[in-house]
């Protein structure tokens, strides 16, 4: 079912792919997936976010992540998206100012390259690990 403007979509699922998926090729299999979406009123988020608690994490991450994602037929300005994006959640959720949101993500956020596949709809995000709040 098609809702516009819920930026979320599923499907295409992957036993195994490499941050990036460069050329369409995966391990495809069929799953079973449980998500759980929360509806943010008001929010304006411009292109999909996502969290994932410790135990779903693939790698460690002990209170689990926040991402935010930068969409964009140029790479550049895919992860410009997605910083800004990640700026937008520190400040809200964490009382950052802008530039102290801006150098955490220097520190601590971790660029991800997506998805190239499906030019030019460049997909990056940016990773921030929880366990950076104590």
């Amino acid at each position: 079912m098609a809702v516009p403007g819920a930026l979320f979509s599923l499907g295409d699922t992957h036993a195994a792919q490499g941050d990036g998926e460069v050329c369409g090729t995966a391990v495809e299999t069929a799953m079973k997936v449980r998500v759980r979406l929360d509806l943010v009123k008001g929010a304006g988020f411009t292109a999909p976010r996502y969290e994932l608690p410790a135990a779903a994490a693939t790698e460690p991450m002990p209170k689990g992540f926040y991402a935010t994602t930068g969409v964009a037929p140029d790479l550049m300005a895919a992860t410009k998206d997605a910083i800004r994006a990640m700026i937008d959640h520190l400040t809200r959720e964490y009382g950052l100012d802008a530039p102290t949101a801006y150098a955490l993500c220097s520190v601590a956020v971790n660029l991800r390259i997506s998805e190239v596949v499906d030019m030019p709809n460049w997909v990056v995000s940016a990773v921030l690990p929880r366990h950076v709040f104590v």
